[in-house]
């Protein structure tokens, strides 16, 4: 009669994963993504929090190309004209 929730249930994953795994995971992927950085952050830990915190630039380069044009190019553009 509820064969729908034992389907359920082994869809969603079986054994949690342990707390190390989980850790060494994060790092990793942490990892990897740094590595591909040009401009490597500033990492501080706070050992009374447990927080990493990265401290990035400002504006990262992959978000200098999606910014629009400066206004003040249009600007010129149009007393030149």
């Amino acid at each position: 009669m509820f064969e729908f929730l034992k389907n359920i249930a082994s869809k969603a994953g079986g054994k949690p994963e342990a707390q190390r795994a989980r850790v060494a995971r994060a790092l990793g992927e942490i990892n990897s993504v740094l590595a591909e950085l040009d401009v490597k952050p500033k990492l501080s830990f706070d050992p009374s929090t447990g927080a990493l915190e990265l401290e990035l630039p400002e504006q990262m380069p992959d978000e200098r190309l999606a910014l629009p044009a400066p206004e003040a190019d249009l600007n010129e553009d149009k007393e030149a004209a």
